[in-house]
Protein backbone atom coordinates (compact mmCIF):
# COMPACT_ATOMS: atom_id res chain seq x y z
CA UNK A 1 0.00 0.00 0.00
CA UNK A 2 1.94 3.55 -0.80
CA UNK A 3 0.44 6.60 0.51
CA UNK A 4 1.74 8.77 -3.11
CA UNK A 5 2.01 6.78 -6.42
CA UNK A 6 3.80 7.78 -9.49
CA UNK A 7 6.99 8.51 -7.68
CA UNK A 8 10.82 7.33 -9.09
CA UNK A 9 11.14 4.07 -7.17
CA UNK A 10 7.90 2.36 -8.02
CA UNK A 11 8.87 1.25 -10.98
CA UNK A 12 11.80 -0.80 -9.12
CA UNK A 13 9.47 -2.40 -7.14
CA UNK A 14 9.69 -6.54 -8.19
CA UNK A 15 7.16 -8.20 -10.71
CA UNK A 16 5.76 -10.00 -7.57
CA UNK A 17 5.06 -7.32 -5.61
CA UNK A 18 1.13 -6.57 -5.86
CA UNK A 19 1.00 -3.01 -5.55
CA UNK A 20 -2.47 -2.24 -4.01
CA UNK A 21 -4.99 0.19 -5.41
CA UNK A 22 -4.65 3.91 -4.36
CA UNK A 23 -7.16 4.81 -1.48
CA UNK A 24 -9.81 7.06 -2.45
CA UNK A 25 -8.54 9.80 -0.08
CA UNK A 26 -5.14 9.55 -1.78
CA UNK A 27 -6.75 9.88 -5.42
CA UNK A 28 -8.70 13.34 -3.77
CA UNK A 29 -6.17 14.93 -2.72
CA UNK A 30 -4.11 15.11 -6.25
CA UNK A 31 -7.23 17.12 -7.70
CA UNK A 32 -6.22 20.95 -7.87
CA UNK A 33 -8.72 22.23 -5.15
CA UNK A 34 -10.99 24.01 -7.41
CA UNK A 35 -11.54 20.27 -9.27
CA UNK A 36 -11.85 18.93 -5.76
CA UNK A 37 -14.79 21.03 -5.20
CA UNK A 38 -16.01 20.30 -8.66
CA UNK A 39 -15.77 16.43 -7.83
CA UNK A 40 -17.32 17.16 -4.03
CA UNK A 41 -20.76 18.85 -5.95
CA UNK A 42 -21.00 16.49 -8.75
CA UNK A 43 -21.12 13.39 -6.53
CA UNK A 44 -22.86 15.00 -3.57
CA UNK A 45 -20.00 14.06 -1.47
CA UNK A 46 -18.37 16.47 1.31
CA UNK A 47 -16.70 14.42 3.48
CA UNK A 48 -13.40 14.17 1.85
CA UNK A 49 -13.46 17.80 0.90
CA UNK A 50 -14.21 18.81 4.62
CA UNK A 51 -11.48 16.74 5.97
CA UNK A 52 -9.10 18.42 3.55
CA UNK A 53 -9.96 22.02 4.08
CA UNK A 54 -9.92 21.53 7.79
CA UNK A 55 -6.43 19.96 7.86
CA UNK A 56 -5.21 22.60 5.41
CA UNK A 57 -6.80 25.39 7.01
CA UNK A 58 -5.26 23.89 10.63
CA UNK A 59 -1.60 23.95 9.07
CA UNK A 60 -1.69 27.61 7.96
CA UNK A 61 -2.52 28.73 11.53
CA UNK A 62 1.09 28.12 12.85
CA UNK A 63 4.06 25.64 12.48
CA UNK A 64 3.85 22.35 13.23
CA UNK A 65 6.57 19.54 13.82
CA UNK A 66 6.05 16.13 12.19
CA UNK A 67 4.42 14.34 14.87
CA UNK A 68 1.86 17.00 15.52
CA UNK A 69 1.31 17.32 11.89
CA UNK A 70 0.72 13.16 11.87
CA UNK A 71 -1.76 13.66 14.70
CA UNK A 72 -3.78 16.25 12.62
CA UNK A 73 -3.69 14.82 9.45
CA UNK A 74 -5.14 11.34 11.25
CA UNK A 75 -7.32 13.06 12.99
CA UNK A 76 -9.13 15.19 10.88
CA UNK A 77 -8.79 12.50 7.80
CA UNK A 78 -8.79 8.69 9.34
CA UNK A 79 -12.79 8.81 9.39
CA UNK A 80 -13.02 9.22 5.36
CA UNK A 81 -10.17 6.49 4.69
CA UNK A 82 -11.61 2.86 4.09
CA UNK A 83 -10.68 0.21 5.71
CA UNK A 84 -9.00 -2.75 4.20
CA UNK A 85 -11.35 -6.06 3.95
CA UNK A 86 -8.28 -8.31 3.56
CA UNK A 87 -7.12 -10.73 6.29
CA UNK A 88 -3.25 -10.24 6.42
CA UNK A 89 -0.88 -12.91 8.33
CA UNK A 90 1.44 -9.65 8.72
CA UNK A 91 0.90 -5.91 8.20
CA UNK A 92 3.90 -3.78 8.59
CA UNK A 93 4.23 -0.16 8.47
CA UNK A 94 7.11 1.28 7.44
CA UNK A 95 7.35 4.54 8.79
CA UNK A 96 5.80 6.27 12.02
CA UNK A 97 3.44 8.54 11.96
CA UNK A 98 0.03 8.02 9.98
CA UNK A 99 1.59 4.62 8.21
CA UNK A 100 1.24 3.51 11.96
CA UNK A 101 -1.99 4.92 12.08
CA UNK A 102 -3.38 3.31 9.26
CA UNK A 103 -2.25 -0.04 10.00
CA UNK A 104 -3.54 0.07 13.08
CA UNK A 105 -6.77 1.32 12.90
CA UNK A 106 -7.47 0.13 9.14
CA UNK A 107 -5.52 -3.55 8.34
CA UNK A 108 -6.84 -6.47 9.37
CA UNK A 109 -3.76 -8.77 10.44
CA UNK A 110 -2.93 -11.65 12.60
CA UNK A 111 0.59 -9.95 13.81
CA UNK A 112 1.34 -6.46 13.27
CA UNK A 113 4.84 -4.31 13.47
CA UNK A 114 6.06 -0.83 13.31
CA UNK A 115 9.22 0.35 12.35
CA UNK A 116 10.80 3.46 13.39
CA UNK A 117 12.90 5.34 11.01
CA UNK A 118 14.00 8.05 12.44
CA UNK A 119 15.26 9.49 16.56
CA UNK A 120 12.16 11.59 17.31
CA UNK A 121 11.32 12.45 20.80
CA UNK A 122 7.50 13.24 21.34
CA UNK A 123 5.88 15.57 24.19
CA UNK A 124 3.67 14.48 26.38
CA UNK A 125 0.49 15.48 24.09
CA UNK A 126 1.51 13.43 21.31
CA UNK A 127 3.54 10.27 23.59
CA UNK A 128 -0.61 10.21 24.73
CA UNK A 129 -2.00 10.16 21.13
CA UNK A 130 0.43 7.83 20.04
CA UNK A 131 0.29 5.45 22.74
CA UNK A 132 -2.75 4.20 21.49
CA UNK A 133 -1.65 3.12 17.39
CA UNK A 134 1.55 1.56 18.80
CA UNK A 135 -0.57 -0.89 21.65
CA UNK A 136 -2.24 -2.61 18.83
CA UNK A 137 0.93 -3.91 17.63
CA UNK A 138 3.12 -7.03 18.27
CA UNK A 139 6.71 -5.70 17.42
CA UNK A 140 8.59 -2.45 16.69
CA UNK A 141 11.41 -2.14 14.97
CA UNK A 142 13.92 0.46 15.10
CA UNK A 143 16.64 1.33 12.77
CA UNK A 144 19.58 1.80 15.07
CA UNK A 145 20.14 1.03 18.46
CA UNK A 146 20.39 5.05 18.86
CA UNK A 147 16.53 4.89 17.49
CA UNK A 148 15.08 2.46 20.37
CA UNK A 149 17.05 4.50 22.86
CA UNK A 150 15.50 7.49 21.71
CA UNK A 151 12.26 5.58 21.32
CA UNK A 152 12.26 4.24 24.61
CA UNK A 153 12.50 7.63 26.50
CA UNK A 154 9.12 8.35 25.41
CA UNK A 155 7.88 5.10 26.16
CA UNK A 156 9.74 3.22 28.21
CA UNK A 157 6.73 0.32 28.41
CA UNK A 158 7.75 -0.89 24.70
CA UNK A 159 11.18 -2.39 25.73
CA UNK A 160 9.86 -6.47 25.87
CA UNK A 161 8.42 -5.59 22.17
CA UNK A 162 11.09 -3.67 20.26
CA UNK A 163 14.15 -4.55 18.43
CA UNK A 164 16.47 -3.15 16.47
CA UNK A 165 17.10 -4.04 12.52
CA UNK A 166 19.37 -1.60 10.81
CA UNK A 167 19.03 -0.30 6.82
CA UNK A 168 19.73 -3.01 4.55
CA UNK A 169 22.39 -2.35 2.13
CA UNK A 170 23.43 -4.18 -0.42
CA UNK A 171 27.02 -3.18 -2.03
CA UNK A 172 27.30 -5.28 -5.18
CA UNK A 173 23.81 -3.46 -6.07
CA UNK A 174 25.18 -0.17 -5.50
CA UNK A 175 27.72 -0.21 -7.32
CA UNK A 176 26.30 -1.68 -10.01
CA UNK A 177 24.21 0.99 -10.09
CA UNK A 178 26.80 3.67 -9.78
CA UNK A 179 28.20 2.33 -12.92
CA UNK A 180 25.30 2.98 -15.25
CA UNK A 181 23.34 6.05 -13.83
CA UNK A 182 23.54 9.28 -15.07
CA UNK A 183 26.96 11.24 -13.75
CA UNK A 184 27.32 15.11 -13.71
CA UNK A 185 25.95 17.04 -16.63
CA UNK A 186 29.01 19.89 -16.40
CA UNK A 187 32.66 19.88 -17.13
CA UNK A 188 33.51 21.80 -13.90
CA UNK A 189 36.96 20.67 -12.31
CA UNK A 190 36.90 22.28 -9.08
CA UNK A 191 35.46 20.32 -5.70
CA UNK A 192 32.15 18.94 -5.98
CA UNK A 193 30.37 18.26 -2.88
CA UNK A 194 27.32 16.29 -3.02
CA UNK A 195 24.13 16.07 -0.29
CA UNK A 196 21.39 13.87 -0.38
CA UNK A 197 17.77 14.09 0.90
CA UNK A 198 13.91 15.54 1.19
CA UNK A 199 14.60 19.47 0.89
CA UNK A 200 13.26 19.30 4.87
CA UNK A 201 14.04 20.89 8.08
CA UNK A 202 14.73 17.87 9.40
CA UNK A 203 18.10 17.48 6.61
CA UNK A 204 19.43 20.95 7.81
CA UNK A 205 19.71 22.53 4.17
CA UNK A 206 20.02 26.18 5.94
CA UNK A 207 23.09 24.74 7.34
CA UNK A 208 24.48 23.69 4.15
CA UNK A 209 23.93 26.91 3.08
CA UNK A 210 25.53 28.90 5.38
CA UNK A 211 28.52 26.21 5.53
CA UNK A 212 28.10 27.49 1.11
CA UNK A 213 28.55 30.95 1.63
CA UNK A 214 31.60 30.50 3.97
CA UNK A 215 33.31 28.50 1.43
CA UNK A 216 32.64 30.82 -1.36
CA UNK A 217 33.58 33.42 0.95
CA UNK A 218 36.83 31.59 1.32
CA UNK A 219 37.38 31.54 -2.13
CA UNK A 220 37.44 28.07 -2.33
CA UNK A 221 36.41 26.29 -6.12
CA UNK A 222 33.93 24.04 -5.67
CA UNK A 223 30.23 23.64 -6.68
CA UNK A 224 27.53 21.49 -3.76
CA UNK A 225 24.98 19.41 -5.81
CA UNK A 226 21.84 18.71 -4.06
CA UNK A 227 19.32 15.80 -5.17
CA UNK A 228 16.12 15.69 -3.34
CA UNK A 229 12.81 17.87 -3.32
CA UNK A 230 10.27 18.81 -0.30
CA UNK A 231 8.59 21.82 1.21
CA UNK A 232 11.17 24.27 1.74
CA UNK A 233 12.32 24.05 -2.33
CA UNK A 234 11.14 27.64 -2.43
CA UNK A 235 12.60 28.98 0.36
CA UNK A 236 15.99 27.59 -0.26
CA UNK A 237 15.80 28.91 -3.94
CA UNK A 238 15.35 32.10 -2.72
CA UNK A 239 18.50 31.96 -0.31
CA UNK A 240 20.23 30.89 -3.10
CA UNK A 241 19.55 34.10 -5.08
CA UNK A 242 19.69 36.24 -2.75
CA UNK A 243 23.10 35.34 -1.22
CA UNK A 244 24.63 34.76 -5.45
CA UNK A 245 24.85 31.00 -4.72
CA UNK A 246 23.45 30.16 -8.07
CA UNK A 247 26.91 28.78 -9.34
CA UNK A 248 27.65 27.30 -6.21
CA UNK A 249 24.52 25.45 -4.77
CA UNK A 250 22.99 23.51 -7.61
CA UNK A 251 19.16 21.63 -7.23
CA UNK A 252 19.66 18.95 -9.43
CA UNK A 253 15.57 17.41 -8.61
CA UNK A 254 15.60 13.76 -7.65
CA UNK A 255 16.97 10.88 -9.25
CA UNK A 256 15.77 6.86 -8.57
CA UNK A 257 19.84 6.41 -9.23
CA UNK A 258 21.79 8.54 -6.66
CA UNK A 259 24.80 6.37 -7.00
CA UNK A 260 26.75 7.64 -9.79
CA UNK A 261 26.55 11.20 -8.38
CA UNK A 262 27.88 9.66 -5.46
CA UNK A 263 30.65 7.70 -7.47
CA UNK A 264 31.85 10.83 -8.99
CA UNK A 265 31.90 13.42 -5.98
CA UNK A 266 34.70 14.48 -4.02
CA UNK A 267 33.23 14.86 -0.86
CA UNK A 268 29.52 13.75 0.47
CA UNK A 269 28.11 16.29 3.14
CA UNK A 270 25.06 15.31 5.36
CA UNK A 271 23.98 18.07 7.44
CA UNK A 272 21.17 16.51 9.32
CA UNK A 273 19.49 17.75 12.40
CA UNK A 274 18.32 13.80 13.24
CA UNK A 275 18.45 10.63 11.37
CA UNK A 276 17.23 6.85 12.37
CA UNK A 277 20.29 5.69 10.92
CA UNK A 278 21.73 7.76 8.07
CA UNK A 279 21.35 5.80 4.58
CA UNK A 280 22.68 7.83 2.37
CA UNK A 281 26.42 8.12 4.58
CA UNK A 282 26.42 4.65 4.28
CA UNK A 283 25.91 4.22 0.36
CA UNK A 284 28.54 7.01 0.33
CA UNK A 285 30.94 5.14 2.46
CA UNK A 286 30.20 2.06 0.23
CA UNK A 287 30.96 3.87 -2.98
CA UNK A 288 34.74 4.97 -0.83
CA UNK A 289 33.83 8.91 -0.44
CA UNK A 290 35.21 11.18 2.32
CA UNK A 291 31.94 12.02 4.09
CA UNK A 292 31.57 14.75 6.61
CA UNK A 293 27.90 14.66 8.64
CA UNK A 294 26.81 16.82 11.18
CA UNK A 295 26.53 15.05 14.56
CA UNK A 296 23.20 13.99 14.84
CA UNK A 297 21.89 11.28 17.80
CA UNK A 298 22.67 8.00 15.80
CA UNK A 299 25.83 9.26 13.88
CA UNK A 300 27.97 7.24 15.52
CA UNK A 301 26.13 4.23 14.62
CA UNK A 302 28.15 3.94 11.39
CA UNK A 303 30.96 6.88 11.59
CA UNK A 304 33.99 6.72 12.96
CA UNK A 305 35.23 10.62 13.08
CA UNK A 306 39.15 11.00 11.81
CA UNK A 307 38.49 7.46 10.01
CA UNK A 308 36.05 6.90 7.19
CA UNK A 309 35.19 10.75 7.62
CA UNK A 310 34.47 13.89 9.67
CA UNK A 311 31.78 14.27 12.44
CA UNK A 312 31.11 18.47 13.28
CA UNK A 313 29.21 20.50 14.99
CA UNK A 314 25.14 21.50 13.48
CA UNK A 315 26.29 24.20 12.22
CA UNK A 316 27.58 26.25 9.11
CA UNK A 317 30.79 27.20 10.31
CA UNK A 318 32.35 23.45 11.35
CA UNK A 319 30.61 22.15 8.31
CA UNK A 320 32.77 24.57 6.50
CA UNK A 321 35.59 24.30 8.04
CA UNK A 322 35.49 20.08 7.52
CA UNK A 323 35.31 20.51 4.16
CA UNK A 324 38.08 22.66 3.95
CA UNK A 325 40.54 20.74 6.00
CA UNK A 326 39.32 17.70 3.60
CA UNK A 327 40.07 19.74 0.50
CA UNK A 328 43.41 21.09 2.03
CA UNK A 329 44.57 18.39 4.01
CA UNK A 330 45.73 15.63 1.31
CA UNK A 331 47.28 13.39 3.67
CA UNK A 332 43.83 12.77 6.05
CA UNK A 333 41.90 12.93 2.71
CA UNK A 334 44.15 10.11 1.01
CA UNK A 335 44.01 7.88 4.92
CA UNK A 336 39.67 8.65 5.21
CA UNK A 337 39.52 6.25 1.39
CA UNK A 338 41.91 3.96 2.10
CA UNK A 339 40.30 3.13 5.37
CA UNK A 340 36.63 3.47 3.16
CA UNK A 341 38.13 0.97 0.81
CA UNK A 342 38.93 -1.40 3.65
CA UNK A 343 35.42 -0.99 5.52
CA UNK A 344 33.23 -4.38 5.68
CA UNK A 345 30.69 -3.25 3.10
CA UNK A 346 26.62 -3.45 3.53
CA UNK A 347 24.95 -5.50 5.99
CA UNK A 348 23.15 -8.13 4.32
CA UNK A 349 22.62 -10.19 7.14
CA UNK A 350 19.98 -7.85 8.54
CA UNK A 351 17.85 -9.91 6.03
CA UNK A 352 18.28 -13.06 7.99
CA UNK A 353 16.46 -11.00 11.19
CA UNK A 354 13.52 -9.88 8.84
CA UNK A 355 12.76 -13.69 8.04
CA UNK A 356 12.96 -14.07 11.81
CA UNK A 357 10.60 -11.90 12.57
CA UNK A 358 7.95 -12.86 9.86
CA UNK A 359 8.52 -16.51 9.61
Amino acid sequence: MLFSHGELLEKLVPKQVKILTPLKYSNFTTLPLQHAFIYSFKNLEFNMLNSRLKYTIHLRLRQYNNAQKARLYWSHVSKVIEENPTQYDIAISYAQGVPTFYVAEKIKAKKKISWVNITYRLDQREAEYQKQFYDQYNKIIAVSDVTKEVFLETFPYYSKKINVIYDINDPNFIKRMANIGKKFQDDFDGIRILTIGRLAYQKGYDIALEACKKLKGKGIKFKWYVLGKGPLLNEIELYIKENDLLDHFILLGVTDNPYSYIKNCDIYVQTSRFEGFGLAIAEARMLNRPVITTKFDAVFNQMKDGKNGLVVGMNGEEVCEGIIRLIQDRNLNESIVNYLKQEKKGNLEELDKIYQLIG
